[in-house]
């Protein structure tokens, strides 16, 4: 049966009523919540790198096409934008629900009290109503005219449901890339990300993270040295042993303790020595003295260590290699940390060995760079973090009366804490993104991670805060989390698509 052309226009009037209701609201739910709205687009899979456009466009053209709806001499042009743009939100859910590596939050207005698919639901009807009322308003048209014509309305549907999804599709492309290879600093933080945590106490807040191997953790103790706390990956067995270290008459001041199971590094850089055991005896056998003052060592297996350490020539921070055999060897690689400023303080920064990989990573701590260096510390590649500090903001303050320089002021910290295991780096940041609350840089520490094969920037996590502190340090145990915050010891599973534990190749 044939409506009428009475039915008709009451039709239509309900349909245009309709989208009048569901844009107005919507728009104005966005726009009085606009913070949280561009938030929870920035963490969107599709859209976060054009968060900031799209947060503004959508509710203007929303506003736009209720007005447009209102008049009939525009309602026709008026179903037609409506048509398109609840095609672009089918099509948004629909490659969240099955192309998107995590389903983010939702997105303010109608979409925050109901679920994905029950949403996605939600626009197919209204998309319907749209048709039916654009074929309505047609069959309205004279004859003559060529949108009254079914060919030419079926051309225009299809037209106009390509051209929509099209969009909706090149977006989720150019932002994927963005994102992951041209960041412009947003950062990707997938739903629950860690799970099953524990924390336990400890019985004060000296233990520092000496290393770790497969099934344990080692802990350090700055007020006992030679005491070592082992615990097992569910935090549950514990036991401690002290190290059989050689009496000598050292003016220990920053004595270290670093372990690479099955051996330990036992060293003080200021006077400067370095002790070497296994973790079966425990007993320490001095192998360096006074060859080289060093700040960070890294083991690499009981003959190598890589430290970082002053150049005597050039009195800027180096990176070299200690061979421990019958005649010790250093070996200095002085083209490796770049100068900006002053060659300590601006390249101050994180040193690692990643033993999946067999490479040394050094993060900058006041610049978005990080090396990848094999580990004879001869080739290198560099890599950067998603933020935009290039330069490193340090000024340098001269006391010539006692010959040092010092900080003139506070510099501008991009890279707190590092991390790396697998594939992959693991950073602490310091600066805040686009489209993220300021709150949770109040509640938690934020990590970033970043695919050291494909040297891309991958996803980020929080790490939250413990009793109003932020984490001391972190290290990561393939899928496994440990942080240490203050006498706080925790452990949480690392879970999201976005990141491929370590399988070693056979």
């Amino acid at each position: 049966m044939k409506f009428s052309q009475h039915h008709s226009y009451i039709f239509t009037e309900v349909i245009s009523f309709l989208y009048v209701m569901l844009f107005v609201y919507a728009a104005v739910s966005k726009l009085l919540d606009f913070e949280n709205f561009q938030v929870q687009l920035g963490q969107s899979p599709l859209v976060s790198s054009f968060a900031g456009i799209v947060s503004w466009a959508v509710p203007v053209i929303e506003l736009l096409i209720a007005g447009l709806m209102i008049f009939s001499s525009t309602r026709f042009l008026a179903l037609w934008a409506a048509f398109s743009l609840m095609i672009m939100f089918t099509a948004y859910i629909i490659i969240i629900l099955n192309y998107s590596p995590f389903v983010p939050c939702s997105c303010g207005g109608i979409l925050e009290k109901m679920g994905w698919k029950e949403h996605l639901i939600f626009n197919i009807v209204f998309m319907i109503l749209a048709a039916a009322g654009i074929l309505i308003l047609a069959g309205m048209v004279p004859k003559v005219h060529l949108i009254s014509k079914p060919a030419a309305l079926a051309s225009a549907f299809s037209v106009t449901l390509f051209l929509s999804v099209g969009i909706v599709a090149l977006l989720f492309v150019l932002s994927e890339d963005m994102i992951h290879h041209r960041n412009n600093f947003v950062r990707r933080f997938p739903k629950h990300p860690t799970t099953g945590k524990k924390t336990i106490l400890l019985p004060n807040a000296a233990y520092y993270i000496a290393g770790f191997d497969r099934d344990q953790v080692y802990l350090g103790n700055r007020a006992e040295p030679l005491a070592v706390t082992i615990f097992d990956t569910s935090l549950v067995e514990k036991k401690t042993i002290h190290i059989d270290l050689p009496k000598y008459n050292f003016s220990y001041t920053v004595p270290r303790l670093a372990v690479k199971s099955p051996y330990f590094y036992f060293s003080d850089g200021n006077v400067p020595c370095i002790f070497i055991g296994n973790t079966v005896s425990w007993k320490a056998e001095l192998k360096m003295y006074r060859k080289a003052y060093f700040s960070i060592l890294k083991p690499i297996d009981n003959k190598t260590a890589v430290i970082r350490a002053i150049d005597s020539k050039t009195k800027n921070n180096t990176l070299g290699l200690f061979a421990f055999n019958s005649n010790i060897a250093l070996k200095l690689n002085g083209c490796l940390l770049q100068k900006q400023v002053d060659g300590v303080f601006d390249t101050d920064g994180s040193l690692l060995y990643n033993s999946q990989l067999d490479k040394v990573i050094y993060t900058y701590a006041y610049r978005n760079e990080f090396l990848i260096i094999d580990s004879k510390l001869g080739r290198h590649t560099s890599g950067h973090t998603i933020d935009t500090t290039s330069h490193a903001q340090v000024a340098v303050a001269s006391i010539k009366s006692k010959n040092i320089k010092t900080l003139a002021r506070q510099p501008k910290l991009v890279n707190k804490l590092t991390a790396s295991f697998g594939n992959y780096l693991f950073v602490n940041a310091a600066l805040i993104g686009k489209y993220e609350p300021e709150i949770m840089w109040k509640q938690a520490s934020i990590i970033d991670v970043y695919n050291l094969k494909e040297n891309t920037y991958a996803f980020s996590f929080y790490v939250y805060n413990i009793e109003g502190r932020t984490m001391d340090e972190f290290v990561v145990l393939n899928d496994r989390i440990v942080s240490l915050n203050g006498r706080h010891l925790t452990i949480e599973k690392l879970k999201t698509n976005y990141y491929k534990p370590f399988y070693p190749s056979r």
